[in-house]
């Protein structure tokens, strides 16, 4: 820490979630793993709050820091991120001004882990369908299932890497007929509106489960359950795996992701193991007359822990 310390060129990035706040030093897109620290939000006012206790902690002043950049779980417009499950408001102004940093950066949390892809140890990379040759530069995309599901293209042009925001959790369900058209039919008249997110994300888990067996159940009992072969759970997967490979081939028409698709988060990693005895990849490729045209898009699941302030690193960098 004290060699990082009395170097220049540091930047500090952070990954903000509903719960926990951590943060890190990096020098371009490397994050020094040694200094992540993770912080309670409900221990802090706001996150000026977790900054100023870091620097403490960590030894480095505020002027050592010349850029700065946090991916938010929530939505970000005009560099202002509204958390979704916590009251804290963060823009480029106010990190400036806390930090006098010269770059200043706000992301999404998933725009965050968009930044990350080609930064990624390949040992944290795990491919669930093999990726067909394609350019370096060919579009990917990255599709989160956690707390809530969001997905984003990323691009890299001759100008740099965009990575457009997104609210791809709140589109509706498709109803493709059988087991999907039942839960869009028990989503309406449950919530008014069938959403992928309120599927696809760890309370989705446990709605499934209920529409489909009338039994409460948390998402990490059923995912065990599933993975000591009780019948019940075993059906709650398949239909979860169905309805996330037909939800990720309906992005991959979207979006042309020719350099693949990467899929994150906690629930991703939960339900990776079971995605090819399910079907996945069936499921994604099942687009009538276009199912050989879904051949060639890689899957990969990413394990990463820290990708998302990998991916704050990175878009410093680029800046």
């Amino acid at each position: 820490m004290n060699e990082l310390a009395g170097e220049t060129g540091l930047s500090l990035v952070a990954d903000i979630g509903g719960t926990n706040t951590r943060v890190a030093l990096a020098r371009g897109p490397v994050v020094d793993r040694a200094t992540v620290t993770r912080y309670a939000n409900a221990d802090h006012a706001d996150l000026g709050a977790v900054l100023t206790d870091y620097l403490a902690e960590t030894g480095v002043e505020a002027g050592q820091i010349t850029g700065v950049c946090v991916a938010a779980a929530g939505p970000v417009h005009d560099g202002v991120a509204k958390l979704t499950n916590l009251d804290w408001r963060i823009d480029r102004a106010t990190l400036a001004r806390a930090l006098t940093a010269a770059k200043v950066a706000v992301l999404n949390d998933l725009q965050a882990q968009g930044h990350a892809i080609g930064n990624i140890d390949a040992a944290d990379l795990d491919t669930v369908i093999p990726q067909p040759e394609a350019p370096a530069h060919a579009t990917k995309l990255v599709v989160g299932l956690g707390t809530g599901f969001n997905a984003c293209p990323v691009f890299d042009t001759e100008g740099g890497r965009f990575v457009p925001p997104s609210e791809a959790g709140h589109v509706s369900l498709p109803s493709c007929g059988g087991r999907m058209s039942a839960l869009v039919e028990a989503m309406l008249r449950d919530h008014g509106f069938a959403s992928v997110e309120e599927v696809l994300s760890g309370r989705g888990i446990s709605y499934l489960h209920r529409v489909l067996h009338g039994q409460e159940a948390q998402p990490s009992e059923i995912m065990q359950r599933m993975g000591a072969g009780d019948p019940q759970a075993e059906e709650t997967g398949a239909a979860l795996v169905e309805v996330m490979g037909t939800v990720v081939g309906d992005l991959a028409l979207s979006h042309l992701p020719f350099g693949g698709v990467y899929l994150v988060g906690g629930v991703t990693r939960a339900v990776a193991p079971h995605l090819a005895r399910f079907g996945f990849t069936d499921h994604l490729r099942n687009k009538g007359r276009f199912s050989g045209f879904m051949e060639q898009f890689g899957v990969f699941v990413l394990r990463d822990d820290y990708a998302a302030l990998t991916g704050c690193a990175s878009h410093l960098a680029r800046l």
